[in-house]
């Protein structure tokens, strides 16, 4: 798998990853099972692990996951709260759970965010936490967005990206590969409504795809201002199966154009 670096000082990891939103929010029964897809992301080098305590169980379940190979992965998950005690217990879960440190912290939704960038920095100096970033699913905050990205405190940013949902391509994009700041895109399928029709398999096969998910993987990441995108899934075999879509070619204009119009028509 192709790998890039993850903001212009940060680590080079593999342009696919894993999110835990709703698949990793389960109990003692199924969290096995969820280790299973750990399994087939890190053997296949999608090793930035993704979560947020917004996610229910998700964090919990994903360093269980974890126990005995923690130094494999890139954990990346946020703190989500305008309350300090609240912020201070969600990060105090997190590092119990990723074995005392978090790799890229990230300020979920800007909620309170120069409150937790300050504490976030406090972390970093203790070295608790490697690299900090800040998230936003709403086009709505996007100028808020560019302002924290602005202000050069942070070396990532999460937000959405699929051929329907394109408003980071007139300034959120642009920024940051002007400042070198690593992208990870969350809904690559649009939370899954993108994967409820599949074109014509001779339609993929004209592009040079085999599958509907891994076209739309390779959609985002064609883009090379995209440095990882994090697809959740429940099943092991969808897992490696994202990932593959990591390895190329990547698409030029005229097909990524023809993928966009898949996904509309």
């Amino acid at each position: 798998m192709e790998r890039r670096r993850l903001g212009a000082n940060g680590p080079e990891v593999g342009v696919v990853g894993m999110g835990t939103w709703r698949t990793f929010d389960v109990g003692d029964a199924e969290a096995p099972e969820r280790a299973k897809i750990v399994d087939a992301a890190l053997g296949a080098d999608a090793t930035l692990l993704d979560s947020s305590p917004m996610y229910g169980r998700a964090e919990a379940v994903l360093g269980r996951a974890l126990e005995g190979r923690r130094d494999e992965a890139l954990v990346a998950t946020k703190v989500w709260t305008e309350d300090e005690r609240e912020a201070r217990n969600q990060i105090d879960h997190a590092l119990a759970c990723f074995g005392g440190v978090v790799d890229l912290y990230q300020v979920h939704n800007l909620v309170a965010w120069r409150e937790r960038l300050e504490e976030l920095e406090g972390l970093r100096e203790r070295g608790a936490v490697r690299w900090i970033g800040a998230s936003h699913y709403s086009s709505k905050a996007f100028g808020e967005l560019a302002e924290v990205m602005r202000s050069g405190r942070i070396e990532a940013i999460q937000i959405p990206y699929n051929p329907r949902q394109r408003k980071v391509e007139a300034e959120i994009l642009p920024l940051a590969a002007e400042l070198g700041i690593g992208v990870l895109v969350m809904r690559p399928f649009g939370e899954g409504t993108l994967l409820e029709r599949s074109p014509p398999a001779e339609a993929l096969a004209e592009l040079g795809l085999s599958s509907w998910p891994q076209a739309l993987l390779r959609w985002i990441l064609s883009d090379e201002r995209c440095t990882c995108a994090i697809p959740a899934t429940s099943r092991p075999e969808r897992m490696t199966e994202n990932a593959a879509a990591g390895d190329g070619p990547w698409l030029d204009a005229a097909q990524r154009e023809r993928v966009a119009e898949l996904a509309v028509a």
